[in-house]
């Protein structure tokens, strides 16, 4: 007989019918008349409950069906009459694919913490939370890609190994083939990189927005969608050192039409979401956030408030909330200033746009002003910033002015500069850090509990 997936049980067509299930047990209770096991097969957060008639089975070959043991049953679906599953599967045959020890399987049936399941992160997708949360994962993985090709986007694979120059780069991961107990040296005693595996020094991806230019100045609309690294010493609960980026760049794009882009893509993640994950996400809620479904409607039931970065801060300066940090015009601001424009002034999610060139980055287009930049950020309740982007500076003159200004190596970026020597066009872009967004959609408050095996300071365990 051909599995069924637990998720496919609950169709009608299934009610009345033999079927055949696979998957690993939750819980196994009873008497010596009947017993219930609770099965799950990671397709849906429900489980299906097996029963045993005590007649037709003996206690020897239930003995091995303890919490996290393998099992395939088959037998016949029926309505039931017990409380918390609708349907029920009336045991007719039962193999046993691996048992689990209960004096050392982990995940027995009791509450575990979040923090006690990152240590078991080779396990923790078994439990209803970690299944739940990978599930919607990869729901949104698969929107995103559907957003951008529906919309005529071409995905661009943006390399992760960089050969510009990342020496003495802190937030930047070394790739390197020399032998570190024995590292050739120059004649100034400097490590000689000529004879490392690609001639120069190159590091692992902080972004992979200035490749994207170039596809988007060739291919009109491009998006980026993979892993990045940054070697920040960070242990808070909203930074990883590994995480995946989605980079949008659109050629012939201004902020306007920036704004627009990242308001419709959020919100179309969001409902997708909400309409192929709900009982995942009422699931989370239910254990986690009970304000998670009415947070995640707030954003898609609110056109987003768009003002400037001086606005901004003109509000913030003004509020009577006592802020931990302080507030200025030219200061970055911070998730509890961000948070307020959103949570406690406007009341709906904020673009953010025009902040001090100082704090932002140099491709960043100059406003006339001379001390603005057209970027933008978009902000969320409890997270802050959750997308940041910009229109690019695509004259020449002004940004090889802001690279020298910057002492950015210029050597390392001739090939950039060519996409504003031949054929230049205004085009714009922005950046979502994918845990953030899962993040958001899950309700969780660290972002290690979104990524199946987190990368972090001291920590690259599974």
């Amino acid at each position: 007989m051909k599995r069924i997936k637990i998720i496919d049980l609950f169709r009608p067509e299934h009610l009345g019918k033999e079927v055949c299930v696979m998957g690993w047990v939750r819980t196994r209770r009873g008497n010596k008349h009947v017993q219930f096991v609770a099965l799950n097969d990671g397709s849906t957060v429900k489980n299906v409950q097996i029963v045993f008639d005590m007649a037709q089975f003996t206690d020897e070959q239930l003995k091995p069906i303890t919490t996290g043991s393998a099992i395939k049953v088959d037998g016949l679906l029926v309505e039931s009459m017990g409380k918390g599953q609708s349907v029920e599967i009336q045991a007719r045959t039962l193999e046993v694919f691996g048992t689990a020890d209960p004096e050392s399987y982990p995940l027995q049936k009791k509450g575990h913490t979040l923090e006690f399941l990152r240590e078991k992160a080779h396990l923790r997708p078994r439990t209803n939370t970690f299944g739940a949360i990978l599930r919607v994962r990869s729901a949104l993985a698969f929107a995103i890609h559907k957003f951008f090709q529906e919309r005529g986007f071409f995905y661009l694979n943006t390399p992760l190994i960089t050969a510009s120059d990342c020496e003495g780069a802190g937030a930047m991961f070394q790739v390197t083939t020399l032998d570190l107990n024995n590292l050739p040296k120059n004649e100034e005693g400097k490590v000689d990189y000529s004879a490392d595996f690609f001639g120069k020094p190159t590091a692992l991806t902080v972004s992979g927005q200035l490749e994207g230019e170039l596809g988007a100045t060739a291919l009109g609309a491009i998006y980026t969608f993979g892993p990045t690294f940054r070697a920040e010493n960070s242990n808070t609960p909203r930074h990883l050192s590994e995480f995946w980026m989605i980079e949008p760049e659109v050629a012939f794009f201004d902020i306007t039409d920036n704004m627009d882009l990242a308001e419709d893509f959020i919100k179309y993640c969001i409902k997708y979401a909400l309409d192929n994950c709900r009982d995942d996400i009422d699931f989370l809620a239910e254990h986690y956030d009970n304000e998670l479904v009415e947070r995640l409607k707030f954003v898609l039931d609110n056109e987003f408030v768009r003002l400037s970065y001086t606005e901004g801060v003109k509000i913030l300066e003004e509020s009577k909330h006592k802020f931990e940090f302080p507030v200025y015009w030219g200061a970055d601001l911070q998730s509890e200033h961000e948070r307020y424009l959103v949570e406690e002034h406007f009341k709906k999610p904020v673009i953010l746009t025009d902040y001090p060139k100082e704090i932002k980055a140099f491709y960043m287009k100059l406003n006339e002003d001379n001390k603005t930049v057209r970027a933008m950020d978009v902000l969320f309740p409890k997270i802050g910033e959750i997308i940041g982007g910009s229109e690019r500076e695509e004259n020449f003159d002004k940004l090889s002015a802001r690279i020298e200004e910057l002492d950015i190596p210029m050597k390392d970026m001739w090939w950039y500069l060519d996409t504003r020597r031949f054929g230049t066009v205004p085009h714009a872009g922005f950046g979502l850090g994918f845990e953030r967004l899962v993040l958001f959609v899950t309700g969780m408050t660290n972002i290690r509990d979104v990524i199946p095996f987190p990368r972090t300071p001291n920590n690259a365990e599974f």
